[in-house]
């Protein structure tokens, strides 16, 4: 079985990968494999963090790996929170804020529209390889459903009548943003083993 180390410390992330991936390969996690220290987020780009993240942790360890970066993009706010989607609120904030945060400056907006985005980096070897995947959908007024996180109580996709909080992993996975880019890395993982 293909063995591989995710590149994130988000427990949320990596039980949705794993979900995703099933028992098709092995999905480390940096904890798994002992590494630690803040991975570098510095690019403009969902692209270029993705990749960013994924080197840093082939340059460690030596092993095959892959990163993600995620980004909420609201059409009213020209792109934002985008790449800074996971701090929108400041560096040092929870999902709540984030959420409170975009709520806030959606009040008086018509135009809900925005789309998720998940790029996904992956090193095999010396190869590099990008799989993207993305989800239109609305920003909701309020806050609806507990599960999932991040902006899933906010977020309703076109192809549902209610938020990602408000499905279960799997319906969640079947049609998000980061499901869409996984699939992409899983065909492409399957491909080669």
């Amino acid at each position: 079985m293909k063995q591989i180390v995710f590149a994130t410390n988000n427990p949320h992330k990596l039980e949705e990968i794993r979900s995703i991936v099933g028992d098709r390969a092995e999905i480390f996690s940096l904890a798994d494999i002992n590494l630690e220290g803040e991975i570098p987020e510095t690019s403009p780009t969902l692209e270029g963090n993705a990749i960013q993240k994924a080197r840093w942790v082939k340059e460690r360890t030596g092993l095959d790996c892959f990163a993600d970066d995620t980004g909420l993009m609201v059409d009213a706010l020209n792109g934002e929170p985008g790449v800074y989607s996971a701090r929108y609120a400041g560096e040092h904030c929870t999902p709540a804020d984030n959420v409170a945060k975009l709520l806030d400056r959606m009040q008086d907006e018509s135009n809900r529209a925005a789309k998720f985005v998940t790029v996904i980096a992956l090193i095999e070897g010396d190869s590099l390889s990008t799989f993207t995947g993305e989800v239109e959908g609305t920003i909701l007024t309020e806050r609806s459903g507990d599960g999932g996180f991040g902006y899933d109580p906010i977020f309703k996709p076109v192809e549902a009548d209610c938020s990602f909080a408000e499905m279960s992993a799997a319906e969640k996975n079947n049609i998000s943003h980061r499901g869409r880019a996984t699939r992409k890395l899983i065909e492409h993982l399957l491909k080669n083993l």
